[in-house]
Order: C-alpha cells, then sequence, then structure tokens
C-alpha cells in the first residue's frame, strides 16, 4: 500500500495494466545438413565463424563428434547473437537496446504525442501535483516507440523532448521545450496541427512503399466522476484506420478479460472528423488513454508500471495489424 496524505492506494486493483509479463527466449536449434562442415553450418545459421566459432563450441561441447565435428542428426545449439539499437530520446539507461526481434521489420510508425512547447493539454490534480496531458503522452508514446523499434521497426517521434527520455518518475514535470521535430511549437492550434501534419506527410511520402502507421496519443479530461477506458478515433472514410483501431482495442479487451474478467472493458472505436486523421497521409488512428481528472483513470498515468503496459499493449495490437495487413 502507499499512503499519499490520507488517501490509500491499493495499487493490486491496478494490477489488471501492470502484468504484462515477459516473454521467454527459446533456445535456437539446428541440424547439419549432409556433408556440411561446421563453418558453412555457422554461415548458414547466419554466423560468423570468426566470431561465434569458440561460443558455439562451448555451448555444444557434449554433442558434438571427434575435433568438434559435427554429427548428422543432432540438434545443435544457435548462439544468441545480440544487436544493439541507440536512440538518445530514450534518455538514461534505455538509450542503448536490445533488438529483441525482425518482426516490425519493413513497417514504420509515425508516433504523435499531444500537445506539447506552449500548450500543456488537459490537466488534471492528484494530491497537491498538477498532472499535465503533454507529459504523461509523451511518456507513453517514447516507451511505445521503443517497444516497435526494439521488434525491428522504423519509428519517427514527432514530438521530442531532447532532455526528457523515458521517464519511471510518478510525476512528470511540466516544461515547454517540446519540439516538432526540432522545430518551434506555434502557439495557435491550426498552426500545431498544420506544422505535425506536415511532418508526417513529408515523411511518409519519403519511406513509400513501406507499411505506414501514424499513431496520435492524447490523454482526455472530463468531470472527475467520469471514469473511462482507453478508446478510439478514425477518420470517417478510412478502412484501414478502422481496422488498426480495432486490432488495439482486440488486445485491450482481451487483457481486460484475463485480468479482471468480473470488470468488463467499455473501449470503443468511432470515427471522427479530426484534423490530424482527415489530413495526414498514412493510415492513422487517434488513442485517448483515460481521464486525467479522474482518480482511478490517473492510476494509468502516475504509475510507471501502468505507462509501460499501455504501451505493450498498444505495440501487441499494432503487431496484430501489421501482421494481417502488411
Amino acid at each position: 500500500m502507499k499512503l499519499i496524505k490520507g488517501v490509500i492506494i491499493i495499487l493490486t486493483c491496478f494490477v489488471w495494466l501492470s502484468s504484462y509479463g515477459q516473454q521467454k527466449v527459446n533456445q535456437i536449434v539446428s541440424k547439419p545438413l549432409k556433408g556440411e562442415g561446421l563453418n558453412a553450418f555457422l554461415i548458414r545459421n547466419s554466423l560468423n565463424p570468426k566470431e561465434h566459432l569458440a561460443q558455439f563450441i562451448d555451448l555444444n561441447k557434449n554433442k558434438l563428434g571427434k575435433n568438434n565435428s559435427l554429427q548428422l542428426g543432432v540438434e545443435y545449439y544457435i548462439p544468441h547473437t545480440k544487436t544493439i539499437l541507440h536512440d538518445p530520446l530514450f534518455g538514461g539507461d534505455r538509450v542503448d537496446f536490445e533488438l529483441e526481434s525482425q518482426d516490425l521489420k519493413g513497417a514504420v510508425f509515425h508516433l504523435v504525442s499531444g500537445h506539447g512547447g506552449p500548450d500543456p493539454g488537459a490537466l488534471g490534480k492528484y494530491s497537491n501535483k498538477t498532472l499535465a496531458e503533454d507529459e504523461y503522452a509523451y511518456d507513453i508514446t517514447l516507451r511505445l516507440a521503443k517497444k516497435l523499434k526494439e521488434n525491428g521497426a522504423t519509428i519517427h517521434m514527432i514530438i521530442q523532448d531532447t532532455n526528457d527520455g523515458i521517464r519511471d518518475l510518478s510525476y512528470l514535470p511540466m516544461d515547454k521545450d517540446e519540439t516538432c521535430l526540432g522545430n518551434t511549437i506555434p502557439l495557435e492550434q491550426i498552426d500545431r496541427l498544420k506544422q505535425r501534419t506536415r511532418a508526417v506527410n513529408k515523411l511518409y511520402v519519403k519511406n513509400k512503399p513501406a507499411f505506414q502507421r501514424c499513431v496520435i496519443i492524447h490523454v482526455d479530461s472530463r468531470s472527475k466522476g467520469k471514469e473511462i477506458d482507453v478508446f478510439f478515433y478514425h477518420s470517417p472514410k478510412s478502412k484501414s484506420g478502422k481496422k488498426t483501431a480495432n486490432a488495439i482495442l482486440d488486445v485491450f479487451d482481451n487483457k481486460y478479460n484475463k485480468h479482471q474478467p468480473s470488470r468488463g472493458y467499455s473501449g470503443v472505436v468511432n470515427s471522427r472528423n479530426l484534423y490530424l486523421l482527415r489530413k495526414t497521409y498514412p493510415t492513422a488512428v487517434f488513442v485517448e488513454l483515460g481521464n486525467i481528472r479522474n482518480f482511478r483513470d490517473q492510476q494509468r498515468f502516475i504509475l510507471e508500471n501502468n505507462r509501460q503496459a499501455l504501451a505493450n499493449w498498444m505495440y501487441e495490437g499494432l503487431l496484430n495489424d501489421y501482421k494481417q495487413n502488411k
């Protein structure tokens, strides 16, 4: 339990969102072909004999024949080779991270976190702290970007804050130094929307004919008593946008059914004539993560594990969308 000025928060109430879990990495095995020598076997399994021979022998020392020869019909363990990626936007010890898979190789995602710069977006009060939409939307968007990159996707963070990075704090301090790909974010809303749209569309043209998606991430603001589930918008004329939104919604629905079967999930997919949905070239989906003024919804934002789970679930939905529509 955690006590914050007389308010008791039972964290297990929110385990539905923080129990994404870790996938166990299976050891890869391979059998040699008839007449195949050790070097040829390693090369066929994408290993450099000069770099990985000693590791392979150590891993399979009880399976090799005389003089470390391969034996036909025997399954040999293939050493895991790490590819380290680098992205300074993720900050701290997250700037360098391992490529986990190539599941999204060839996919391009344009991620747009809501508001930023002179506009903090929706504001909520939690204890004596102010929660700003742009800070929490940005942190969750960064976490989604990292998850997508870890699995082979190309990512464009349209809104950037070069000194924030992914943060594990409960209360994310407000600032105004976010940019749109390095450019100052205008004060007027229509100018901000046009700036983001131009940035996405320019990158879309540059990356054609790749599979591309634009994901716009916001936090809603309603009355304090209104608890809402994560919900989604697509452009009224976009069939692919509707499919993408439903692919993500299906993951959220399944997770609720697994972790909170008695609660149910009330998130929906609707069409809406929003500027970014209408004007951006790639298939786009608009995500509303919850009500920043509602106490229970605020747990999705202030708890770091919950922010990560939101990113993980969106990633899973986008992966399903890619598999179904690439």
